[in-house]
């Protein structure tokens, strides 16, 4: 009895052990990503001729100023910027959560000639990187009038239409695993009380999808969000410009100029980390629940 007790205090022991390095492991790990967020928050509060002789030091005292913050707003339009991306992103996550769990309800729950083939092509999709069809999107905008229009709501659609597609591959797999667990018998007493297709899906199948359905459109937000590659092509002037073209053109127009570069990061990315982490619980239910069921 004593032999078993001890057996399993130092099983125990050892566990507790191998928890605590995995758990400095994963701490100097996230040490490693959060400080640079912090040093860039840390410096957009200073001066940029103190950034260059004193990066580290906090910004305290005399040290503290919202210059470059003053600057941004007033003259890089940052509020401009933002409104574009939010379009921008809201548009493609409620296109991509309604056609992407329409197309997922319908390989799911119908037979129809040629539907493993569509099943084929959804995933084919999501094998094709951006850049290696973007030179068919530009031209498919320019014939239907959508870029180099100068007009901010065109361009913006320009933007919209390619990302929309980008997401739906991934939106469709996500959404036809989860779909597929739930029970059948759900949807075909709805269908003997009268409601046809379209009532089962917004009515039966959407709701019980939510942690499915926010994944999705969480996921398609933060993606059109950070996407340079296609907003790069498609918004060229000071009006249609996105978050992340303006950074980008900061980069390069401002790369001395450290402390409103830091401020525009800063604004740009800190507001996207706020709603990841108040939004990440959705992220892993909706991915774990699909993978479950499905």
């Amino acid at each position: 009895m004593a032999g078993t007790t001890f057996k399993t205090n130092r099983k125990r022991r050892r566990i507790s052990l191998g928890m605590a390095g995995i758990y400095v492991v994963l701490s100097a790990w996230a040490l490693t990503t959060i400080y640079p967020l912090f040093w860039i928050l840390m410096n957009s509060f200073k001066n940029k001729k103190i950034i260059r002789s004193d990066s580290f030091s906090l910004p305290i005292g005399d040290l503290f100023t919202l210059d470059n913050y003053r600057t941004a707003f007033n003259r890089v339009n940052i509020l401009g910027a933002y409104r574009n991306s939010i379009v921008i992103s809201l548009s493609v996550a409620g296109a991509v959560i309604l056609f992407s769990g329409l197309a997922a309800y319908a390989l799911m729950r119908y037979d129809f000639k040629l539907k493993g083939l569509l099943n084929s092509l959804v995933l084919a999709g999501m094998m094709f990187p951006a850049f290696a069809t973007i030179i068919p999107v530009i031209r498919m905008m320019n014939v239907i009038g959508l870029a180099n229009t100068n007009q901010v709501a065109k361009s913006l659609m320009a933007v919209i239409l390619p990302q929309i597609a980008g997401n739906l591959s991934f939106a469709i797999v996500v959404l036809r695993g989860y779909i597929a667990g739930l029970p059948i018998e759900l949807e075909e007493a709805a269908y003997v009380e009268g409601s046809n297709a379209f009532q089962l899906f917004f009515k039966v199948v959407m709701p019980l999808c939510k942690p499915s359905f926010a994944t999705v459109g969480i996921f398609s937000f933060l993606w059109s969000y950070n996407d340079l590659f296609t907003q790069s092509f498609f918004l060229k002037t000071k009006p249609e410009y996105s978050v992340t073209v303006l950074l980008s053109l900061l980069t390069s127009q401002e790369g001395t100029n450290y402390g409103l570069m830091a401020s525009s990061v800063s604004l740009i990315v800190f507001p996207l980390l706020i709603v990841y982490l108040f939004l990440q619980k959705y992220i892993v239910k909706g991915l774990t629940a699909g993978a479950v069921k499905g």
